[in-house]
């Protein structure tokens, strides 16, 4: 079951220092429409389709002084969720930007899953003053807060939950990074859109372009 996914950094990550941008970018506090004349798409077997519209206003002027169109596109199908994001820079300047499409999956119970496919790579830590480790472990297992950018993940990443015996897969082109984090039980207590004790039966996988932009 995937509680929800969604355009959550944009187009600012909490690792990226953008000056005065709040630390996970606007694009998650504001109201996004739905397309009606979305580009063509050769329809799938059992498939719903849904194009999300997001366009710069005055307000958002005042923090990114850039105007933007960004797209949406939401594929559900049997056990299958696809996202692809689309950016448009509709102004007369270059800019830059970092993003991340963040997943709330749900699981059994957090300290008894397992992420496969990030061994031996290189993250920024949250949690350590965003210092620069190697990751050691074969696979990486939860029991306590974690919050990290690993950097040049593969293609597919797999989150493994025992308890449900099910495998979880990621799969992500052109975000090449990855994110992952669960705020454990005393931040969880501090965040609006979470119980107490949701930590418990939750883990954020997302996929990510931030590397080439933190700070």
């Amino acid at each position: 079951m995937l509680r929800s996914c969604y355009i959550y950094h944009w187009p600012v990550y909490y690792f990226a220092n953008f000056g005065t941008l709040e630390q996970h970018g606007f694009a998650r506090n504001r109201l996004w429409s739905l397309d009606d004349d979305p580009s063509p798409l050769t329809p799938g077997n059992n498939q719903s389709t849904a194009d999300l519209l997001l366009k710069s206003t005055e307000e958002d002027l005042k923090t990114w002084p850039y105007r933007f169109e960004l797209r949406l596109r939401i594929i559900v199908g049997a056990g299958k969720l696809t996202m692809i994001p689309r950016m448009r820079n509709v102004d007369n300047k270059a800019f830059t930007f970092t993003l991340a499409l963040r997943n709330y999956f749900y699981v059994s119970v957090v300290s008894e899953v397992c992420v496969e496919g990030l061994e031996t790579l290189d993250y920024f830590d949250n949690l350590s003053k965003r210092v620069r480790y190697r990751e050691q472990a074969d696979a990486i297992t939860f029991d306590g807060e974690i919050h990290r950018v690993y950097l040049s993940t593969p293609t597919k990443i797999a989150i493994i939950d025992h308890e449900k015996k099910r495998t979880i897969v990621l799969r992500k082109e052109c975000m090449v990074d990855a994110v992952l984090w669960n705020p454990w039980d005393k931040k969880a207590k501090a965040i609006l859109v979470l119980g107490d004790e949701d930590y418990k039966t939750m883990l954020c996988l997302d996929a990510a372009a931030v590397e080439n932009l933190i700070s």
